[in-house]
Parts: C-alpha cells; structure tokens; sequence
C-alpha cells in the first residue's frame, strides 16, 4: 500500500459551524435568501453613529443576526461589516470594542457565545461573494495591527487580578475574561485558516500568553483557560516557531500533564458545572503534548501517543452515542423554533446582552461542545495512529514501496482483534484494535449527519459536527489499518470473523450515505473517498479471507472509473485486488481482472486511468496471478490474460519514462520497478507448462 494515505497532510480550515455551499453565489443573491434583509441596513448605519451606545447595539445585533444564519452572514460581508467591525475595534468607547470583538468572533464561526467555550470545528473556508473567505478578509483588513495591542494588555490585566482579584469588581474581570475569549478565539481562527495569517501570528510570540492561562486555570473562567488550549493547540499544529517555542521551556509540558491528569485543573464548583468542558481541555492539552512530542526536561521519557492519548481518548470517542445525540438536538431546535428570537424587535433601550440564550438554547451548546469534543479527539487520534513507522521506513534507500508481502514477524501465536498488544517501534499499538469497535459504532450516519438534498438542515451546526465526526473516524480507522497491517502478523489475519464484521461496517456506513450526492453534501463524498481507503486497508490485513460481493465490487469499479481523482482510483484498484484473492470466487476474480486489464495501455494507446493507478493495476495483476495453483488461476489461462499484458509492455514502458524523476521520485522508482516485475512476470508464466 503506498504511504501517502499513511500521513496526515496540514490542512488549515475556516472554522465553519454553518456550511452554506447550498446558497447562490452574489450579493443580490443573499438579500434574496436571508430574512433579516430588512434589518441589516440600520445596523450597518448604526456601526457608524457618532453615539457610542448606538455602536455598542450594532456590534451585538450582528452577532445576533448572523448566528445560525448564514445568507445573512453573506449579505453583511457583502456590506462590507468586517472592515466596520475591525474599526470598530479602535473605538474609543471601551464596551463598543469589547462586542465588536464578540461580533467579528461570530462572524468566523457563527453561534459562538461570549461564553460559551469554543471547540475545535473546521468543515471549509467560508467564501465571500468575490471569492475570498472571510478570515482572509480580514488579514487582509489589518485586524491583526489591534489584536496585538490587546494582549499586552489582557496580560497585565490578568495579572492584576489575579495577584489582588479585590482590586477590580467581579463585573469587570467578567468582562475581561469574556473579551480575552474572543480575542484568543479570532487568533485561533486566523491561525487555521491562512499559512499567511498564521505567519504573521508566529512574530507575535503567543505561546507565553496562552500557556499563562492554561497556568492560572484554578482561578480563571474554564471557557477563557480552553479558548487559549484552543489557540495553543492549532498554533502548535505542524507550526515549527510554535513547537520550538513550547518545547524551550519545561513548565509548559509539566502545566499541560498536570492538566491531563487532572492535577489542580479547576475548582470544585467548576468540576462540577463544566464537566464536559474539563474533557474538552483535557483533550486539547493532550493534542498540544502530541503536536510537541518528543517532551523536553523531566517529561522526555514520556510516550505520549502510548500513554497519554490512546488512553485517555479511547473512552471520549466511546463515550457518545450519535442517534441519541441527533435525537435530541431535534427535539431541541423543535423546542426553540415555538419561540423564536425576535431579532427585529431589539432596540436602543433594550440592547441583547452577551448571555441571551435561553435554558434550551444552552442544552443544545452543550450538545454540540460535547459532540465537537469527540470529533477533536478523532483527529489527535488520527494523527497519533498515523506516527507509528511506516514498514518502508525500514527499507534500504532507494528501494521503491514494494506490493509483494513483507515476511512476518510473529508476536504471538494465537492473536485476537481486541485483545492482544502488537509492537511497532518505539509506540505500541495495543490500543488500536480496542479503537474499532467505537469507531465503526461513529461512522455510521444518523438522522441529522448529512443536510437534505434540497434545503437547509434542521440544525445546520449538529448537522455540520456528526458528518464531521463520521469523516474523522474514518480518517482514524484509515491509519488504523495501514499501522497495522505494517506489521504482518499471522494471528491478526486469521481472525476473519473479526475482519468480516468490520468490512461490513464499512461498508454498512458507505451503504447509509448512497451514491446520490448532491451540492452541499460534499461530506458524503469525503466519506466514499476516505472509507474506500479504509476498505483497502482492511482487505489487505484479510487478504483471501473476504468473500466479494458483486454489487460492492461494481460499485468500486464505477468509483474508479469516475473519480478525477488518481489516489481513488489507487485505493479502488488497491481494494479490487484484496478481494480478487479469494481463492474459491473464480467468477468475481474474472469480473476484476477484466477491470484491471482495461487499466492497461496498448501499444498504440496510453491508459486512460493516469500513471499511478496503472502502476498499482499491475502491481494488483502480478499479485493476484502469482500463484498458479490457486483455483481462479483458470480465469488468467483462458482468458488470455498473458498476451494481454506482453500487449501492455512497450504502453507501460513509455508511461514510466514520462515520469518526472526530479518531481516524482518515489513514483519514478516504483514505476520502474513494477515495469521490469512485468516483464519478469511475463517471462515466468511463459516458461510454466500445463
């Protein structure tokens, strides 16, 4: 298998919680669809009154109009309420620049209350009408010129209260610690949206402000101390300056154990109310500790993807069950929608306050914080199963990915899926068989996973978070079975019953998506393409174990027909093969060789699937025909299949000369190799005589 699926590869998102892929494009367009039309022209003139109380109301009402709401997130943004926003920043009115914070948060990732604590969400970039997402516009904007100012600031601020907390009313420190929220909140959303952004961040050195939270979190609101894990934890995402700069000092490691162990984390009252929140800090720290491990000083001995987040996370992502949490945020947002704000009617007199929600409103927070907790821990997991060696890492230099079995290495006799530890390296990977069962458990798709093919979701946020969590667990499912099928074992491949269930949840959770995938529902896409991967990984492992069957087997032949994209038509191919190698399946062999062998160039004509799938496509031909004795060898005899591929030789040749050594390496090299195995493998079914 290539090691491409192996590594997660740096993505940085607009935080979204609303998609809005559903809506037209243009500002006309926006007007048309959002009802609030009528309500956005006062609030951008109020934006700019000359009385400060009135800017104060405009900077809330935005936030309120735009929760949940993303037509008229679009009509704002056509407005140009960003760049108000951000001057609003600047105002001379201490409280005006306080909510235009609040506002501009919103305006990243709609629905995020002042205090309610931010999780982890990323779908895709927000665009605007020309083209550009809104965190981009609002680098561009120069937000980052005031945020700077803020956190000297802030930080003499939180040590004022902190050394002599009677010097300042409760009132104030609250709303600090709300607007220092927002402002690590908008940091946070830069940093993943934008290498440019995130650029621009590193100079200001953060990691120092952030850990002094994360250091005082007994005394601090749990909503303020995660919002900073929060910023800490994608700053320290494959962002060198960030890791150099957490790894220089001790404390900081031994601050983010304390939190993973709960040593001091929070008060007794706060133990109690924010439970969920306490889990979600505990996971970030433990993502920050990934992100930065090897540990500097006394911590350097720490393993942390063996003992800190394997363990720690396996029983967040058990811990949620997806049908019950869809069926109540339905019968939440149907409690809510009987009184629905009444945006409209808000005045000068009677301003929103920053807690406007009501006690439904909050349960269903709640809901989605616990849900987003369970879909960060999917991708820290995701990127801990993705560290464990790679079985070409061992190779000599300079030998390509080789398709052929590597020998096995048996470390126990008797091996079974759930309980016995398999050694990899320097991290065990005894937790990952225990990991599918929760894991196939949260792929499968319930009521609310995916938006309508016409309309808008019930509740786009829930919506947004389960079609999330489902993606996510197959992405670790992914790297799952690649770890583990890098280490050929025995025992593991004799457990078939095991291999049965789990490639039929598979497949029972592709099943539940369907083939009809329409705009906006580009998750069930991203599901068909990663699970497809997940199917390859499993069937390795069960190689000659899996029965095919031929409706799945016509549905990976059409993906890789129709896919644009090369690595599907790999990981179809990749799949194909595994199940081609059932011994007793001669008719379904027959229907996946005729594939393969329509892979193949002519002499006169080049493939018409690209260079990588054919250089998988004969890596799967050689594999699956190499033994002669096998019975569905018939199929390779009668059909001929040895002059087809002598027809493919000089087709193949001129494929791998084409290949750009200096662009393609790798590829280069395993292009090579497969050509002189083809030939090799010509030759040898040649000299057999039956």
């Amino acid at each position: 298998m290539g090691k491409s699926q192996k590594k997660r590869s740096m993505r940085r998102h607009n935080p979204m919680r609303v998609p809005d892929s559903h809506l037209p494009k243009g500002l006309e367009s926006a007007a048309s669809s959002s009802p609030k039309n009528e309500a956005v022209l006062p609030i951008i003139q109020k934006l700019e009154s000359p009385d400060a109380s009135e800017r104060k109301w405009a900077c809330v009402a935005v936030s309120n109009l735009i929760q949940n709401d993303p037509s008229t997130r679009r009509l704002l943004q056509g407005k140009n309420v960003v760049g108000a926003l951000i001057t609003r920043l600047s105002d001379s009115e201490e409280e005006v620049w306080i909510e235009a914070a609040g506002a501009l948060r919103c305006a990243i990732s709609p629905g995020l209350q002042d205090f309610y604590c931010p999780t982890f969400l990323f779908l895709r970039n927000l665009c605007i009408d020309g083209g550009y997402d809104i965190c981009a516009e609002m680098y561009n904007k120069n937000i980052l010129a005031p945020l700077k100012t803020f956190v000297p600031k802030i930080s003499s601020a939180l040590s004022q209260f902190l050394e002599s907390p009677k010097t300042a009313p409760e009132n104030a420190q609250k709303v600090v610690y709300e607007f220092t929220e927002n402002v690590n909140t908008i940091l946070w959303c830069l940093s993943e949206t934008s290498n440019k952004a995130l650029n621009a961040i590193n100079q200001i050195s953060l990691v120092p402000f952030l850990m002094s939270f994360l250091a005082a979190r007994a005394k601090l609101p749990i909503a303020t101390v995660t919002a900073a894990a929060q910023c800490l934890y994608v700053l320290t995402d494959d962002n060198q300056p960030a890791i150099d700069e957490l790894r220089s000092n001790a404390v900081y490691s031994t601050c983010l154990l304390e939190i993973v162990h709960n040593k001091g984390s929070l008060s007794d009252k706060d133990r109690e109310v924010f439970g969920d929140r306490l889990t979600m800090l505990k996971v970030l720290s433990s993502g920050i500790l990934s992100n930065v491990s090897p540990l500097p000083g006394a911590a350097s001995g720490v393993d942390v993807g063996k003992e800190i987040v394997l363990p720690l996370l396996q029983p967040v992502v058990a811990s949620v069950s997806l049908t019950e949490s869809s069926a109540l945020a339905e019968s939440l947002v149907t409690k809510i929608a009987l009184e629905p704000p009444q945006i409209e009617k808000l005045s000068l007199k009677n301003a929103p306050q920053s807690d406007h929600r009501s006690d439904t409103e909050v349960e269903l927070d709640r809901l989605e914080n616990k849900l987003r907790t369970v879909q960060l821990a999917l991708e820290i997991l995701t990127g801990v199963c993705a560290t464990l060696p790679d079985p070409t890492s061992e190779a000599q230099e300079g030998v390509p990915d080789a398709e052929e079995d590597d020998e096995e290495e048996d470390v126990t006799d008797d091996m079974a899926l759930d309980d016995t530890p398999i050694t990899n390296g320097t991290t065990t990977a005894s937790h990952l068989p225990a990991l599918v069962e929760p894991l196939i458990t949260l792929i499968q798709p319930v009521r609310l996973s995916f938006p309508p093919a016409a309309g808008q979701s019930l509740h786009p946020p829930t919506t947004s978070v389960l079609s999330a969590i489902h993606v996510s667990a197959l992405e670790c499912l992914n790297n799952i079975f690649l770890s583990l099928s890098a280490s050929p074992n025995s025992g593991l491949a004799a457990a078939s019953a095991s291999g049965k269930q789990i490639w039929d949840g598979v497949w029972a959770a592709l099943g539940s998506v369907g083939t009809e995938i329409t705009r906006s529902q580009e998750r069930k896409q991203e599901m068909w393409e990663i699970g497809v991967g997940v199917l390859w990984g499993v069937g390795n492992i069960w190689k000659g174990s899996l029965v095919p069957n031929e409706e799945q087997v016509q549905l990976l032949i059409q993906l890789c027909n129709s896919s644009a994209d090369l690595a599907i038509r790999v990981k179809c191919i990749g799949t194909l093969e595994c199940l081609a190698q059932h011994p007793q399946s001669i008719d379904a062999n027959r229907v996946i060789a005729m594939h393969l062998l329509s892979i193949l160039p002519t002499s006169t004509a080049p493939s018409s699937h690209g260079t990588e799938p054919l250089i998988q496509t004969l890596s799967a031909l050689i594999d699956i025909y190499s033994d002669e004795n096998l019975p569905y060898d018939i199929n390779f005899r009668q059909g001929n299949f040895l002059q087809r591929l002598v027809d493919s030789v000089d087709g193949v040749r001129k494929a791998v000369r084409a290949i750009d050594r200096r662009k393609e390496r790798d590829l280069k090299l395993r292009g090579e190799e497969m050509r002189d195995n083809l030939v090799a493998f010509i030759k040898y079914r040649r000299a057999l005589k039956f």
